[in-house]
């Protein structure tokens, strides 16, 4: 799979492997392999995948298919609205000796377009299979906006990049947070504020490639953060989530993560600048 085509610099951090319609109106076939081991993503001494693992290939999936499929210009920018996922422990496959070879269907829907028939936007729902048994189910809406429009909407910050971190003011636990190494931290604590600052703007799969604003995935991993900070390292594998952005999250100031726990719930909100840009929830069973 070509990996400008799901926007990754980094061929190892492409997950898809083909792509092809199934036939039907706004179906299609994919399939993905999974890597045994992936540094950003302990498995904690389980063999188990980390769940973000159903998110990204969830992303690369909608930027893929509204690209080869549905003409989308590779020069728009694709912006996440929402995202949710959730899988079944009893079901999931297991990382062992080799790489994971999952089948994805993916079904289009909510399809919208200019008056020239250039997409604008559109929700995908994907079923992921691993020996004929569905384990996970992901979905959400992307649109797709000119470089034109895009500028518009960021005015000068689209020359924005991630600031370079001047020290943290509490590094916390790796263990409390579920990381493999320091670089994979995505949040600083100072007086009682969790704050989304990433540890290594440089990450090679959350900053794999630029960008002038907080991505979704990195926002999605800091809740997750928070949630094992809010539950003392108790919650740290979420088996479902969902998350919606409202606006752009920026990189400065660093945005506060506000997170409660409810018995095997943690619901979040990202806050900046007085309002907030994210909100959602993770369910752990």
């Amino acid at each position: 799979m070509p990996r400008e085509l799901v926007h990754r610099t980094s061929t190892a951090e492409v997950l898809l492997t083909d792509v092809c319609p199934d036939g039907r109106r706004n179906v299609f076939e994919a399939a993905a392999s999974w890597p045994r081991s992936h540094p950003t993503f302990p498995r904690d001494g389980t063999d188990l995948h980390s769940p973000l693992i159903v998110v990204e290939t969830m992303r690369q999936l909608g930027i893929y298919v509204p690209l080869r499929h549905y003409a989308v210009p590779p020069e728009f920018r694709s912006l996440i609205t929402d995202l949710h996922f959730r899988i079944d422990p009893d079901a999931e496959p297991r990382a062992l000796t080799n790489s994971t070879d999952v089948g994805c269907r993916v079904r289009v829907s909510d399809i919208r377009s200019t008056a020239d028939g250039t997409v604008t936007g559109l929700r995908m729902e994907v079923a992921f299979r691993f020996g004929g048994t569905v384990f996970a189910r992901a979905g959400g809406g992307a649109r797709f906006v000119s470089p034109e429009r895009y500028a518009a909407l960021r005015g000068a910050r689209t020359t924005a990049r991630p600031p370079v971190p001047l020290g943290r003011p509490t590094s916390p636990d790796l263990g409390r947070l579920g990381v493999a190494d320091a670089r994979d931290v995505m949040l600083s604590v100072a007086r009682g504020a969790v704050r989304l600052q990433p540890a290594d703007p440089r990450h090679p799969f959350f900053f794999d490639h630029p960008s002038d604003h907080v991505p979704g995935m990195v926002m999605l991993e800091a809740a997750r953060q928070a949630g094992a900070l809010a539950t003392d390292g108790r919650c740290l594998r979420p088996t479902a989530g969902r998350l919606k952005t409202v606006s752009f999250a920026e990189f400065a100031p660093a945005a506060r993560v506000l997170c409660a726990a409810h018995h095997r719930t943690c619901g979040f909100r990202v806050l900046q600048g007085g309002r907030y840009v994210a909100y959602g929830a993770l369910d752990y069973r």
